[in-house]
C-alpha cells in the first residue's frame, strides 16, 4: 500500500512528541526502541519530535506524546496550543501524569525550594505548583512511570494504529512480583515497600533485589493507602517516614498526596 497519495502527499498518521518541565526520559524510551522505533518510523509520520530531530511540520498532528508537568505559565499557554492541534493527546510518564518530583513544591510555601537552591531566585519565574496535563486540557490517554515502560509504548503507539483501546495494567506491583516469584519484602522482612498500592508496570524490579517500591508507576486503580498506613506503622515505620515515602516521583498524584497530607497534619498535630 502506497505510504503518498495521488499527489505525492505523506498520508501517513502523524505523531509529534513534546517536552514540558522533565528530564527527557520518557522521550528517551522511545529513542531506545531501537529496532521498534524503525518500524515506529515507517508506520508515522514524526512530524515534531526535537529530542531526534530539529525538523518540525505543523499541526493538526493525529497523535501528540507530551511529556512533563505545567510549571510555568508559558507550560500552560503552550499545552493549549498542543491539545488544539491534536486529535489525539497522550500523557507519558510521572511528570505529565502526576506533577512530577517537582510537585513536590506544592507542599511546601511558594518559593522555598527556589531559595534554598538558588543564589536569586528572583530571576525565575515560575507558578507556585506543577500540576499534570490534565489539570489544564482534556487527555486522552495516561501513560504512567518515571519513566515510562518500553513495552508499554510500544503497545499505546500499536494500538492507536490498529484503532484500537491499548491494553495497559491497572493492577498492583504485588502481581508482578507473585509472578515472578519475589518473596514479598513487607511482609517477611518489614521493609517499607508501595508495591500494594503503585501500578505495575516495572517489572517490579526493586523487590526482587530487596528493595521496597518506590511507586514509580503511580497509583494503582484501587489503591488502599490508608491500608498499608496503617501496616506500615504498625511495622513501627515513623508518620516522618510514611509522608516522604508517599512523596517521590508521584508526590502530586491524588492517593498518594490525599496519603501524605493525612499524615503530615497528623505530625503537625503534636
Amino acid at each position: 500500500m502506497s505510504e503518498r497519495d495521488g499527489a505525492g502527499a505523506d498520508v501517513r498518521p502523524s505523531l509529534a512528541v513534546w517536552k514540558l518541565a522533565s528530564c527527557d526520559g520518557c522521550q528517551l524510551t522511545l529513542l531506545d526502541c531501537e529496532e521498534e522505533l524503525l518500524a515506529i518510523a515507517g508506520a508515522v509520520r514524526i512530524a515534531h519530535f526535537t529530542e531526534m530531530s530539529s525538523a518540525s511540520v505543523s499541526g493538526p498532528y493525529d497523535v501528540s506524546l507530551v511529556e512533563g508537568s505545567i510549571t510555568t505559565e508559558e507550560d500552560a499557554a503552550r499545552i493549549g496550543e498542543v491539545r488544539r492541534s491534536s486529535r489525539t493527546l497522550v500523557t507519558i510518564g510521572a511528570c505529565a501524569t502526576a506533577g512530577g518530583i517537582q510537585s513536590l513544591r506544592n507542599f511546601s510555601e511558594p518559593g522555598s525550594f527556589a531559595r534554598t537552591v538558588y543564589a536569586h531566585p528572583e530571576y525565575l519565574r515560575s507558578l507556585e505548583t506543577s500540576t499534570p496535563v490534565e489539570a489544564h486540557v482534556r487527555v486522552d490517554l495516561a501513560l504512567h512511570g518515571c519513566p515510562i515502560d518500553r513495552g508499554q509504548l510500544l503497545e499505546v503507539v500499536a494500538a492507536l494504529l490498529a484503532g484500537r483501546r491499548p491494553v495497559l495494567p491497572g493492577h498492583s506491583v504485588c502481581e508482578q512480583c507473585k509472578s515472578r516469584g519475589t518473596v514479598c519484602v513487607l511482609v517477611a522482612g518489614s521493609t517499607p515497600c508501595l508495591g500494594p498500592v503503585t501500578r505495575a508496570g516495572c517489572g517490579a524490579i526493586c523487590p526482587a533485589v530487596g528493595r521496597g517500591c518506590f511507586g514509580c508507576f503511580g497509583p494503582a486503580d484501587t489503591a488502599n493507602t490508608a491500608s498499608l498506613a496503617r501496616r506500615l506503622a504498625a511495622d513501627g515505620v515513623s508518620p516522618d517516614a510514611v509522608v516522604r515515602l508517599f512523596r517521590t516521583f508521584n508526590a502530586g498524584a491524588p492517593a498518594f498526596e490525599k496519603e501524605s497530607r493525612a499524615h503530615e497534619r497528623g505530625l503537625l498535630a503534636r
